[in-house]
């Protein structure tokens, strides 16, 4: 995973002499226009001069094929640069590249050395991916308090991917005491975020009663978050709600359109498990119903999944 090109600007103000602001003013105009080739031209010269923002955000540049053919083997050459500078952005992405084996061959251990560096700079997505890292045991042993403490780093910044992947330690008691009032309270912190694995999860703690009473209304209301953002579980789970009538009447219409739509981007045996469901309630209605759910569920896909 990268971080977003989003900032360029500003990220790029902090590493600049003023020699070099007024170029860097243009690139960021560029960028808000979605210029990518004016940035890539504004860029290359300063990149090229050895600048270490200029160089870690030219290897965005070629990493996400903005403004030039996309290459990972040319965005690792940049990211090399700036890291060598001690860039944390270009550490954090290098780290990255060999990670997912993008332009280099796989390996955990030069990933896990890039993330290192860069959160030692407390770089918040570093110290996030660290935790990934270690409870997945990815090029080092599996170790669920390790992972614990690089999530906690990255949740205390704000990370919401973080937040999300330390509530669900805690949730589930790996490398620490299980707490479903902390896992709730972090899930919270990431939901209000927008994230939608944290909304999916915030509503299976109210459906499921971890911590606080049992209480389907609410758990609907996170569910319908995430599915408005195209989370599959979250879809599945408002489709089982109106299944079975939990926190809203029994309706199979839109059971069957929410199961349609959560099959629709589910892969594997869940998407057959998916299916399952759908065809069960099928069974149960009428062609006219069955013609309704369809029509609702390609206007729901029509719009994102805003407003079903």
């Amino acid at each position: 995973m990268t971080r977003l090109m989003l900032s360029v600007g500003t990220a790029l103000l902090l590493t600049v002499s003023t020699v070099w602001a007024g170029p860097i003013e243009d690139a960021t105009a560029a960028y808000t226009r979605g210029d990518y080739a004016a940035v890539f031209k504004i860029l290359q010269p300063l990149a090229v001069q050895g600048n270490a923002g200029a160089q870690y955000r030219f290897g965005g540049l070629y990493e996400m094929g903005q403004g030039v053919r996309q290459d990972y083997v040319m965005a690792r050459e940049w990211y090399e640069k700036a890291a060598a500078q001690g860039d944390a952005g270009a550490q954090t992405n290098l780290g990255g590249l060999y990670a997912n084996g993008r332009g280099i061959q796989q390996d955990y251990a030069k990933a896990r050395q890039w993330y290192e560096k860069a959160a030692a700079q407390d770089d918040v997505l570093a110290q996030f991916y660290l935790g990934r890292l270690y409870f997945y045991g990815h090029g080092v042993p599996r170790d669920y308090a390790l992972a614990r403490q690089w999530y906690e780093k990255a949740a205390a910044q704000g990370d919401a991917g973080a937040q999300t992947d330390l509530a669900e330690l805690y949730v589930n008691g790996r490398g620490v005491t299980q707490d479903y009032a902390k896992a709730r309270g972090w899930f919270e912190k990431a939901a209000a975020q927008g994230n939608a694995g944290a909304q999916t999860s915030l509503g299976h703690v109210y459906a499921e009663g971890q911590g606080v009473p049992r209480d389907y209304v609410q758990a609907r209301q996170w569910y319908e978050k995430a599915a408005a953002q195209g989370n599959v579980m979250a879809q599945y789970s408002v489709g089982w709600l109106y299944d079975y009538g939990r926190g809203v009447p029994h309706d199979n219409v839109r059971a069957f359109m929410w199961y349609k739509l959560a099959a629709g981007d589910s892969k594997g045996f869940g998407k057959m498990l998916v299916a399952d469901k759908r065809n069960r309630v099928a069974g149960l209605m009428t062609p006219m119903q069955i013609a309704e759910a369809e029509r609702l569920a390609q206007k729901c896909q029509a719009r994102q999944f805003k407003g079903c």
